[in-house]
């Protein structure tokens, strides 16, 4: 959950540093830092415990540190407890590498011994000191260029991680690698930007490059470079971001969550990507009449509410297509050994794009050659490079950790899915697929007659509000909707929340 930003460009450093933080506190975190490079002069780090604010006072909401390049970090305690000392971002023994990380590096313990037999010390109970510290060893040891270092690091790291570093011999430069965490890079007008999510440079710029797993960047002079593992340098075309910054803003309202919960748009926007004059056309998703024809069995990987997306539209996949379908949670789904139907399609399904469980089993789905597509929220994301074929649900900037308008888009999205290859396989005729194209397109309306009535809603919800336990009760697609709904009330207000099939009510309450 922790979050990264760096920026190197005309610009005083830490206030856009302190920014793009505030952009990612949603994420949750502990404790926070900066570190800044002024010119030839010294890196100055500062760090704080518990909330932004705190690190905002303690560098005068970052005019006290000059200096136009620098990093920050929001962190979530993973290895070590939640203190200044474990507080990113951390440096080697000289000051000579100075980085911050999200991520967990797997083999910290084994490169911290080796690290300690070669004269370094430790000061953090944190994976990430490692990180740095044997970038540090590799970088003195061949050369002294920073590419070299990092490239020569990653092949022993094993884990997660998007890394963000200076070196002290190359002032007005961060360099960035990453594997399996998200990382996003941006540049205009000779500054350059990274973060760990879009919402903290989008103030910034809207021109962005999506670094791969084990990759590289090279950010100076307002210019990006990207390398691969072996240290060539490699192309990359950047992405626009089509939301705009008040998209990522509350507007008025007291909480993200509540905001979201209000964009019945996404909805709309979502349907109309792909239904054109009365008729859903899935060219720009790839799937062409004749492989809709070819499958043979549909497998919906994913996690969390993305997964509950899944169960409900195994539903209706196999009330409307007539087609064998099989919801499976990612993170087994990559545990265990399947058979996977060659004919099959495995689809994905994933707000950002990043999930490390999804991302993981779309590689596993890829390796054993079965089609793959993307329902993913985040443009040019790992999952829908990946992918053969995405279906991007039009939701924008989600920022609420509890999903709202990216699970409907979801939800939505396997509709049209399920719709198309129902008219396609012959299950259903013209006249049921015209209506049901007609009644997906009156559901945003819905959505907002239902959240007008906010009487209604605030009586029932003070009528539940004491409560100490909550049953969700469901049959058929009402038990799918049930996974949610206890999974929203648990997320949101910590009351012990269950959802059952209504047949099992009998077995277990």
């Amino acid at each position: 959950m922790c979050g990264i930003v760096g920026y190197t460009g005309h610009l005083q450093a830490a206030p856009i540093l302190l920014d793009g933080l505030s952009k990612l506190e949603y994420r949750g975190y502990d404790s926070a830092g900066l570190a800044v490079r002024n010119g030839e002069k010294k890196t100055e780090i500062v760090k704080a415990k518990g909330r932004l604010k705190s690190l905002a006072e303690k560098t005068d909401n970052g005019n006290a540190l000059i200096g136009t390049c620098g990093i920050g970090h929001t962190r979530w305690a993973t290895h070590g407890e939640p203190s200044e000392t474990n507080a990113h971002p951390h440096m080697s023994d000289d000051g000579n590498v100075v980085g911050v990380h999200n991520g967990i590096i797997e083999n910290y313990q084994e490169l911290k011994e080796k690290l300690v037999r070669k004269g370094y010390s430790f000061y953090s109970s944190t994976d990430t000191e490692v990180a740095v510290k044997l970038i540090d060893y590799y970088y003195k040891k061949y050369e002294h260029t920073p590419v070299d270092a990092i490239n020569h690091a990653l092949v022993r790291i094993r884990g997660s991680y998007a890394l963000a570093m200076m070196f002290q011999d190359y002032p007005g430069e961060i360099y960035v690698a990453r594997k399996d965490s998200p990382m996003i890079l941006g540049v205009t007008d000779g500054d350059c930007f990274v973060a760990s999510d879009v919402p903290a440079i989008l103030k910034y710029t809207r021109t962005v490059y999506y670094i791969g797993n084990l990759e590289m960047a090279r950010m100076a002079d307002g210019a990006i470079t990207f390398y691969n593992l072996d240290g060539d340098e490699i192309e990359k075309q950047p992405t626009q971001i089509e939301w705009d910054a008040e998209a990522a803003e509350k507007a008025g309202f007291e909480h993200f969550m509540i905001k979201e919960i209000h964009e019945p748009k996404a909805v709309h926007d979502t349907i109309n990507s792909v239904v054109k004059d009365g008729a859903i056309d899935l060219s720009e998703v790839g799937l062409t009449e004749e492989q809709i024809k070819n499958i043979s069995q549909i497998y919906i990987v994913a996690c969390g509410s993305a997964y509950h997306v899944g169960v409900a539209c195994q539903y209706v996949f196999e009330d409307l297509a007539e087609i064998p379908v099989r919801v499976e949670l990612a993170s087994e789904f990559r545990y265990r050994k399947m058979v996977l139907d060659p004919n099959g399609l495995v689809i994905i399904v994933s707000q950002s794009g990043e999930t490390a469980d999804s991302l993981a089993a779309l590689r596993l789905a890829k390796k054993k050659g079965v089609k793959t597509l993307g329902i993913v929220n985040v443009v040019g994301s790992s999952i829908a490079r990946e992918a053969d074929n995405v279906f991007y649900t039009l939701a924008g900037p989600e920022i609420a950790v509890a999903t709202t308008k990216a699970y409907s888009t979801q939800l939505i999205a396997g509709y049209c899915l399920a719709v198309q290859f129902a008219k396609v396989r012959g299950s259903i005729d013209d006249t049921q697929y015209a209506h049901l194209i007609d009644e997906m397109q009156q559901l945003p309306d819905k959505i907002a007659k239902i959240l007008e009535d906010k009487e209604r809603i605030q009586w029932f919800a003070a009528k539940q509000a004491n409560a100490g336990d909550i049953f969700f009760i469901g049959r058929g697609i009402d038990y799918a909707i049930s996974l949610e709904g206890s999974l929203k009330m648990k997320e949101i207000s910590y009351i012990h929340s269950e959802a059952y099939a209504a047949g099992e009510l009998k077995h277990g309450t």
